[in-house]
């Protein structure tokens, strides 16, 4: 029988309407978001109203879950839950959540290891577990997360060394772990990440020399920012660091390093600020360094300098938001 345009379109909404009511969430995400809510304590879970994290009609999403519809389901693709008091350990049913794409927990009070099935979140972007109470080592299984750009384990607890593997994620662009317990050297593998702008390991019990470090040829080709301030770092600045040509800032404060700063780091064309203060380096600044035309600050108090050597502005904490990050 024939039927007018008019007809078709009416048919074809209804029929989607139906798809819509008919899409329910991923029987695996409700299951894992239920355990996590289970875990978390009343501060989230007072907000967590109804039976389907993703909403059912009758209620709202679920605060800080996200979703979108993959075919005739709904998954959870981004998690965030933070600054609001979560005690306990990780919830580690969160790595059950396979379609997501950014974890945000930090600002809690969360404690224990990492488990290792972090490794299982193949899509995850963003891991931000920054100002926790975490512990234990650093699993090596975040080198699994292929897809991974910012990593934010800051302001933790985590002991042992920096994983290796980290230098297996070709799309990291940030990763944060200062503020920790964390020993032994920085991998130098780290310098293969061909897009890594951001390295702050800052305030931790890290040795070795920034030579073993660069030792790679070609090694962080697009690095903004190397913080490396607080540990026990020793030998002297190389000259081949001025070939990492994108570096902004560089900040070696409160470390056990020596010997004379090479002219040569005057050359790095990007080169805003150098914190070289409480260490043991020598000599005089070269004048090199006072023509710079980006050079804003360069802080040298408690090393050895030749009297005369004034350094350029005025010292304060680098603190960069994190909008300037989460792009």
């Amino acid at each position: 029988m024939w039927r007018s345009p008019s007809s078709f379109s009416v048919i074809l909404v209804f029929t989607l309407l139906v798809n819509v009511a008919v899409s329910k969430t991923l029987k695996r995400d409700v299951k894992a978001l239920n355990e996590i809510k289970a875990s978390l304590g009343w501060r989230v879970v007072y907000s967590w109203v109804g039976d389907d994290p993703c909403g059912d009609g009758d209620h709202p999403p679920w605060s800080g879950v996200t979703c979108s519809t993959q075919g005739d389901y709904r998954v959870v693709t981004e998690l965030e839950v933070y600054a609001v008091s979560i005690v306990g350990p990780f919830p580690t049913a969160v790595t059950n959540l396979l379609d997501l794409t950014k974890l945000d927990l930090h600002n809690n009070k969360l404690t224990g290891p990492i488990p290792p099935q972090i490794g299982r979140l193949k899509r995850l972007k963003i891991l931000n577990l920054r100002w926790n109470k975490l512990q234990d080592v650093i699993p090596p299984e975040i080198g699994e997360l292929k897809s991974l750009t910012h990593l934010y384990l800051s302001f933790n607890s985590f002991k042992g060394e920096i994983p290796r593997e980290l230098a297996n994620l070709p799309e990291l662009r940030y990763l944060y772990l200062h503020e920790n317990r964390l020993i032994g050297r920085i991998p130098p593998e780290l310098g293969n990440l061909q897009n890594l702008r951001h390295l702050d390991v800052g305030h931790n019990h890290l040795v070795g020399t920034i030579r073993e470090l660069i030792r790679i040829d070609g090694c962080f080709p697009a690095l903004r920012n190397l913080y490396l301030n607080n540990n026990y770092l020793t030998g002297g600045v190389p000259a081949q660091l001025s070939n990492l040509t994108n570096l902004e800032i560089l900040y070696l404060s409160y470390n056990k390093m020596s010997g004379i700063i090479p002219s040569e780091l005057a050359n790095l064309p990007r080169l805003t600020c150098m914190y070289l203060d409480h260490n043991q380096f020598s000599g005089r600044i070269p004048e090199t360094f006072y023509k710079h035309p980006l050079l804003k600050e360069m802080y040298i108090e408690g090393s050895s300098f030749r009297p005369g050597v004034k350094p350029i502005g005025i010292h304060k904490v680098l603190e960069l938001s994190d909008t300037e990050f989460l792009v």
